[in-house]
């Protein structure tokens, strides 16, 4: 089974990766395909930067920088994976990468760094759950005990 565990360096996403990590040393057998989505430039990047090769530089570097504590927990686990950055939407880049490297399974966060832009415009993950042809699984953020 190849498992889709989309990144964007929150650490309700990391949650996500221990959880497939658990569902992997339970028994199950497979691999992971790490991804993280930038969202494009804006006109204000792309008036500041003049080079859009700069950007797209940058935006590369962010992105696989939001994958290394991913990619050190998956390590430690001895859990085989690939890495993709990748430029668009979230949610519909998200659903592309999964069926570009043919996964099973996407295990994702509920709510991660971008939480305005969710409350704003429809979760990335609700939006995940709808578009995707395989199973997704939300990972919510643990309970915090009261006392």
């Amino acid at each position: 089974m190849k498992i889709l565990l989309p990144i964007d360096g929150s650490e309700l996403s990391l949650e996500a990766v221990h959880f497939a990590v658990r569902m992997l040393k339970d028994g199950l057998l497979g691999t992971a395909v790490l991804a993280n989505v930038q969202e494009p430039a804006n006109l204000y990047e792309l008036l500041v930067a003049h080079d859009p090769d700069v950007i797209d530089r940058v935006s590369a570097e962010a992105g696989l920088h939001a994958l290394q504590t991913a990619q050190a927990a998956l390590d430690v686990a001895g859990v085989d994976y690939e890495c993709e950055v990748a430029k668009g939407d979230p949610a519909h880049t998200i659903v592309e990468i999964s069926e570009r490297f043919g996964c099973d399974l996407i295990v994702m966060g509920a709510r991660g760094n971008s939480a305005l832009r969710s409350a704003m415009m429809g979760s990335v993950s609700n939006e995940v759950l709808h578009a995707s042809s395989v199973p997704v699984v939300i990972v919510k953020a643990p309970e915090v005990a009261s006392d």
